[in-house]
């Protein structure tokens, strides 16, 4: 028998919907139930491809003995994170406080009135190792909610004034900050495999973008040394899928070999950004080749026929983690022939004794990158491998994440000129525009034919992120007066005291929490990504109002930056843009000018403005088409082209 989960979209919440716990979706009537029948209410928050979810499910939400217990005792809610993540970044601050740490699943106990007295994430069913078991954990709560409730009652009281605090502290962005961030950056970086600090390691994408443009601001050499190596050996290593391509969640050892085998569309959107940006740095047309490698996979295997791009691809096939990724050297044999596969077997590190649970992970670790005679073989193995076995996919489509991708292709349009990656920003944002916004106000999901809650900050900051991506590319103009008017919501709804913005706006549903996130973790926060799009509006518009803004926003950041400057890259990377402003382009068009072939004069690290007409400041010159560059606070004279003299950055 299904429970209510039967009836959402969410591909998290229908893998729940035939546990025999009785599970409610985050609704008004769980929590009256709750407090009719005087139960506490169990929390669990996840996402459909998250391979501890799938764990705790099996052990647990399976089990009819622990799903008696849940029934009885409690009231059990289930909630998918990416659909939610204003409830899951909430309770997450709660896990932390508990535990020291966070993570998901996220298992929260609470009163109906959402206050949280016990917090964790994973539970095995009964205790091991030094962790209590789920069942016991059940019972004790349970004892605990009849006997000395009064004791979970204070101590949900505490949590809930102590995460209400704020300890931002008033003071301005110091300069000083983005040049001590780069010296954090060394302090962390594996100088050995790449990357920053020891296993698990996360791509973070953002953090190198700061590096990138760190670099390219202060030619400070070990920024970039930093950077490539890291993009080499994430390229290099397991985290990159060398069959299919796309990137893998986050390195489980040090040397990026063995991935946790999720795939994410954010971490893949961001990554196209930072090899667009080593590129871009580098002229390194390795990186360019693996942007596009990624943007293909997207294109191919995560893209809606209407346009957007679905969620996530699962770790686990067959119950299994990374088993679709998995080869053994007589598979390869089989499909390639002897002759063929030994010598990719060879190419791609695949052995007898394998190198990942007695199979293998194929990997570029060893040898040189510019042999790329055996890519040739990869749609056979490719179409092997999908015959083989099967990946669960989460077919969400979130407008945060599909503005980051979107952003991502046009910056790989502009890096290589390829029309087919602009195309897709242009499907894509077409679909957010037809399916997920209305008027002004942005959703946060849509999942079988169903749109989800109103936008939070995340959504808006990307799309306007996304949206001044597309001007850049275009220089059409109604994607930056939609960047205009999205820019003051936020500035209107999302606002409060104290500078930055809430994650969830007046329109939303109000929790026991309203947060202001800043720190930069997988995604770069909403505030982050605000401050990024207010510098870039302030550049774009000579607006007054967005400077104050931007300067407001980068204020309130960096008092929080100060503390561990490597948590906030993409606060540098939008400090940076404040600090030391790109090239500025102005485009004044004769009349009989084609406007859709100008965008390809602009340099891709430029910011451009495309007038409607000639101005007293920005006439034309000789009556042609003119250019006003400005770079490095000054101005050179107009000019009818732009010239390598006058692109140099």
């Amino acid at each position: 028998m299904s429970n209510r989960l039967q009836y959402e979209t969410s591909p998290y919440l229908l893998q729940h919907k035939d546990n025999p716990v009785d599970w409610y979706p985050w609704c008004e009537e769980a929590f009256l139930k709750a407090k009719s029948e005087d139960k506490p209410i169990f929390l669990s928050i996840g996402y459909s491809t998250c391979h501890w979810c799938h764990v705790l499910a099996h052990e647990s939400f399976e089990d009819t003995e622990i799903a008696g217990l849940l029934n009885q005792y409690f009231i059990s809610i289930k909630v998918d994170k990416e659909e939610r993540p204003d409830i899951d970044s909430v309770y997450m601050s709660v896990c932390q406080a508990f535990t020291g740490s966070g993570g998901w699943p996220t298992s929260i106990f609470m009163t109906w009135e959402q206050k949280p007295f016990f917090a964790g994430t994973y539970f095995p069913r009964t205790t091991r190792g030094g962790r209590i078991g789920f069942r016991e954990l059940l019972i004790t709560i349970h004892e605990k909610w009849q006997q000395d409730r009064e004791a979970l009652l204070q101590q949900s009281e505490r949590i809930v004034e102590h995460l209400n605090k704020s300890d931002l502290a008033d003071g301005a962005a110091s300069r000083q900050l983005v040049h001590s961030a780069a010296e954090n950056y060394e302090h962390l970086y594996d100088s050995k495999y790449g990357g920053f600090g020891q296993a698990p390691k996360f791509p973070t994408p953002h953090n190198l973008l700061f590096l990138l443009g760190y670099y390219e601001r202060y030619k400070k050499a070990s920024c970039l040394n930093m950077a490539e190596h890291t993009l080499l050996q994430m390229y290099r290593g397991g985290l990159f899928d060398h069959i299919g391509f796309g990137f893998c969640r986050y390195s489980t050892d040090r040397i990026f070999l063995v991935p946790h085998f999720e795939k994410m569309l954010y971490d893949n959107g961001l990554l196209i950004l930072a090899y667009c940006k080593g590129y871009v740095a580098t002229k390194n047309s390795l990186y360019l080749e693996i942007a596009e490698k990624t943007a293909n996979y997207l294109i191919e295997e995560m893209a809606d026929p209407k346009g957007g791009f679905y969620s996530a691809q699962d770790a686990d096939s067959d119950g299994e983690e990374g088993k679709y990724y998995l080869f053994t050297p007589d598979e390869i044999l089989k499909v390639l022939g002897k002759e063929k596969g030994e010598a990719f077997n060879r190419h791609y590190g695949i052995s007898k004794k394998g190198n990942f649970e007695g199979k293998n992970i194929p990997n570029r670790l060893a040898g040189s990158l510019e042999d790329k005679a055996l890519e040739a073989f990869l749609p056979q193995l490719k179409s092997y491998r999908k015959k083989r076995h099967t990946l669960h996919l989460d077919d969400k489509i979130l407008t945060a994440w599909n503005s980051l991708v979107i952003g991502a292709l046009c910056e790989l349009y502009l890096a290589g000129k390829k029309e087919q990656y602009l195309q897709a920003a242009m499907e894509a944002d077409a679909f957010i525009q037809k399916y997920l916004l209305e008027k002004d106000s942005l959703f946060v999901s849509f999942c079988k034919g169903k749109r989800g809650v109103r936008g939070f900050l995340d959504d808006y900051a990307g799309y306007i992120f996304a949206q001044l991506a597309l001007y850049r590319a275009t220089l059409k103009q109604e994607y930056l007066n939609r960047a205009e008017r999205l820019c003051r919501k936020v500035m209107t709804d999302f606002s409060g005291s104290g500078g930055g913005f809430y994650l969830y706006s007046r329109e939303s549903e109000e929790l026991i929490l309203h947060p202001k996130e800043t720190y930069d973790g997988a995604i770069p926060s909403g505030n982050s990504l605000m401050a990024y799009n207010l510098v870039r509006m302030s550049m774009l518009t000579d607006d007054e109002k967005y400077q104050k803004a931007a300067e407001e926003q980068l204020n309130f950041l960096g008092t929080d930056a100060e503390r561990y400057p490597p948590g906030y890259g993409m606060f540098l990377t939008a400090f940076l843009e404040y600090l030391e402003p790109p090239m500025k382009v102005t485009i004044v068009p004769d009349e009989q000018e084609n406007r859709e072939n100008l965008p390809l004069t602009i340099p891709p690290y430029a910011v451009a403005v495309l007038l409607q007409h000639p101005t007293a400041e920005y006439p034309l010159k000789d009556g042609k088409t003119t250019y006003y560059v400005c770079r490095n606070h000054s101005c050179l004279p107009p000019v009818h082209a732009l010239t390598d003299e006058v692109r140099q950055p």
